[in-house]
């Protein structure tokens, strides 16, 4: 019996744009991380956007930018990453909730890895700050849920793609604010973790893609009958 073959995560008439995109990404984390290595300051960008360390947020604001950063916090991203993979797996869709774990995780993992690569700081010498984790998470989680959400819908490229980078924006814009008025972050650094998210995620789905279609492909061999000599 043969079923029919699972979605891909990244549709294929996305595969290009999002190349190149992801490479334009990851040339200006290298690049916006290579300017502020090792600084302990908010760069004059960061001072014409807002002050990044002092609290720019009232009441009734602040307690949405609370809200959003806690999104970003272990128990608000595992509520996010869970109701998501919860409801993949009730749609039977093992591939995307697959990558709802692992593009944020990816996205996640490589800040952390960035960050004493990076050595740049803010209110102290402990607190490392670029790239943004939680711009990272946020970008990242509306990526796993728009690129499945493209392939289900049948959108073409530039729909297609308009759709991703849209929800990416929003999210990452969304987060990045909140980072910055909290205090947590400079814009700069929202900036790095909004291009790692872009960089890694299709990636970590053309990955997920290729590995299942392998493991389809053996599964499919091992089961033909073998012919009679």
């Amino acid at each position: 019996m043969t079923g029919r073959p699972a979605p891909p995560v990244l549709p294929p008439s996305l595969r290009a744009p999002l190349g190149l995109i992801a490479a334009l990404a990851a040339l200006v984390v290298v690049v916006v991380g290579a300017l502020y290595a090792g600084h302990s300051e908010p760069a004059g960008v960061d001072r014409w956007i807002v002050h990044p360390t002092a609290d720019s947020v009232r009441p009734p604001w602040r307690r949405v930018a609370l809200a959003t950063d806690f999104l970003g916090e272990p128990v608000g991203a595992a509520a996010l990453v869970g109701t998501v993979v919860a409801v993949c797996l009730l749609r039977r869709w093992p591939r995307a909730a697959v990558f709802a774990v692992t593009g944020v995780g990816v996205a996640v993992g490589t800040t952390t890895v960035l960050k004493p690569l990076v050595g740049r700081t803010i209110h102290g010498a402990g607190n490392l700050s670029y790239p943004s984790g939680h711009t990272a998470f946020a970008t990242a989680f509306a990526l796993v849920v728009a690129l499945p959400a493209a392939g289900r819908l049948g959108l073409g490229r530039a729909a297609g793609t308009a759709l991703v980078l849209g929800a990416a924006l929003v999210a990452g814009a969304a987060m990045g604010w909140a980072q910055v008025a909290l205090g947590a972050h400079y814009p700069t650094d929202v900036l790095g973790g909004w291009c790692t998210a872009l960089a890694v995620t299709p990636a970590t789905a053309w990955l997920i893609d290729r590995t299942a279609d392998r493991l389809a492909g053996r599964r499919t061999t091992g089961s033909r009958p073998q012919q009679r000599r």
